[in-house]
């Protein structure tokens, strides 16, 4: 077989110069110039460089955004929901502060909990500002990185999933399961919601989306108006497991509800 030789284009180009160049927009800096065959080449700036990468890791993130709220049928967060944030939230106790300061803290440290997969567990008693603050989080998440967050009920999730079996709703059970996988963070709420003993079909759904998110090192935030020792049975022990790993921790809302008082 006759050999062939292969002259890549790297190996004709000249010696890198420096010099200063000037950015119309930044200024001065420093360039590197070159030569392949007759033409010349110039490193862009640094500082264009880096905002074009930065308006490219927020386009992605909206359409990654979009493409997930049409899959979920809904907003990322609920239309209700829009107005509870930080800020919003009124601490009039030592343990709404210190529950308050706890969820900006997550969101502040948000990286390093993605990095270990570290979820949350809000439990305690109804109008005690638990769904307030973990919608609170997602959207924080969302406003300041280019990482997804969703909010979402268990109940609506499994009527949402029980609506596929009779192929009316237009959706299947594994794009539902997925569309809840996927977020970087997801908000579950109303865990354990029902008084009778969770069902095996309860069970399992729940499992596969605590399951999948869990493979993946994705961050799950549990709201439940249960107490801490009885959610292990409502939401099955395999569940709760999965949720303690990472340095998951719970976070209990014990003050008296102020529901009808303020927003919850």
């Amino acid at each position: 077989m006759r050999s062939e030789n292969v002259v890549h284009l790297s190996s004709m180009a000249g010696p890198q110069v420096s010099s200063i160049a000037v950015c119309e927009e930044h200024g001065e800096y420093h360039a590197t110039t070159h030569q392949v065959l007759s033409r010349t080449f110039r490193s862009q700036c640094p500082a264009c460089k880096a905002e074009h990468q930065a308006k490219a890791r927020v386009e992605a993130a909206e359409r990654e955004r979009q493409e997930l709220a049409w899959k979920l049928g809904d907003a990322l967060v609920p239309k209700r929901f829009k107005g509870k944030t930080f800020e919003t939230y009124q601490a009039n106790n030592p343990g709404q502060a210190k529950a308050l300061a706890r969820c900006r803290l997550y969101v502040e440290q948000f990286e390093q909990n993605l990095e270990a997969g570290r979820s949350v567990i809000m439990v305690g008693r109804p109008g005690t500002g638990k769904t307030h603050l973990g919608v609170s989080i997602a959207q924080a998440v969302m406003a300041c990185t280019a990482h997804t967050a969703a909010y979402r009920t268990l109940p609506g999730v499994l009527q949402a999933i029980r609506a596929t079996f009779d192929g009316s709703s237009g959706q299947s059970e594994g794009s539902i399961l997925d569309a809840l996988v996927r977020p970087t963070l997801l908000v579950l709420d109303e865990v354990g919601a029902s008084k009778e003993s969770p069902s095996e079909f309860e069970l399992s759904r729940l499992f596969s989306i605590i399951n999948g998110r869990y493979e993946r090192m994705l961050p799950t935030i549990v709201i439940s108006n249960l107490d801490a020792s009885e959610l292990p049975v409502a939401m099955g022990e395999r569940s709760a497991d999965r949720l303690r790993e990472g340095g998951g921790f719970v976070l209990p809302f014990t003050w008296e509800s102020h529901r009808g008082k303020e927003s919850a």
